[in-house]
């Protein structure tokens, strides 16, 4: 059986990375309210479908690509349910191909492994030459829901407190499509 815990709108007690840490830090000074649960790895759709149930929301997918010279990087935020398409996605900004980036270089520039992919290590300085790209649909939900940099413990915070807020603290833009 997949554990959940109960909803919790405090902090960890103890932080698992510096990322963690600095999330929690950021919605803080910036007042953004957030629900959270502890978890098991949530590694696959099958484990985010038993965190659904119990935050309320549809976890977001997230994915780390890069061209192939490595050295541009694209952090792409979609439904949970839509397959990604390259060809799509590199028209839609106007790129050349992209691939998934190597699991080093997730980390090198996100401060996340891979399965704790998420949006909110946009706040890490290393983060500021990667490009920040999200699905219209998850822009126009009311609630986001994701990693908070680990693959035990996720995060629901209203949509509007991340675009209009967290996002705009961390110094990125983002580019819908």
């Amino acid at each position: 059986m997949f554990h959940v815990s109960d909803i919790l709108t405090t902090p960890p007690p103890a932080f698992a990375s510096e990322l963690q840490q600095r999330v929690y830090e950021t919605f803080a000074a910036l007042a953004i309210p957030f629900a959270r649960v502890d978890t098991d790895p949530g590694l696959t759709m099958e484990d985010c479908q038993h965190i659904d149930a119990k935050i309320g929301v549809q976890i977001v997918k997230t994915i780390f690509l890069c061209n192939r010279q490595q050295t541009a990087f694209y952090l792409y935020v979609t439904t949970d349910d839509k397959p990604f398409v390259t060809r799509d996605f590199c028209a839609s900004l106007g790129i050349p191909r992209v691939s998934f980036a190597p699991a080093d270089k997730l980390w090198e520039r996100t401060g996340v492994l891979v399965g704790a992919t998420t949006i909110l290590s946009a706040i890490l300085p290393q983060s500021a030459d990667v490009r920040l790209v999200m699905d219209q649909a998850v822009a126009e939900a009311p609630w986001f829901a994701c990693t908070d940099g680990t693959a035990t413990c996720f995060v629901k915070i209203r949509t509007e407190d991340l675009l209009l807020k967290y996002l705009p603290a961390s110094g990125h833009e983002l580019t819908l499509i």
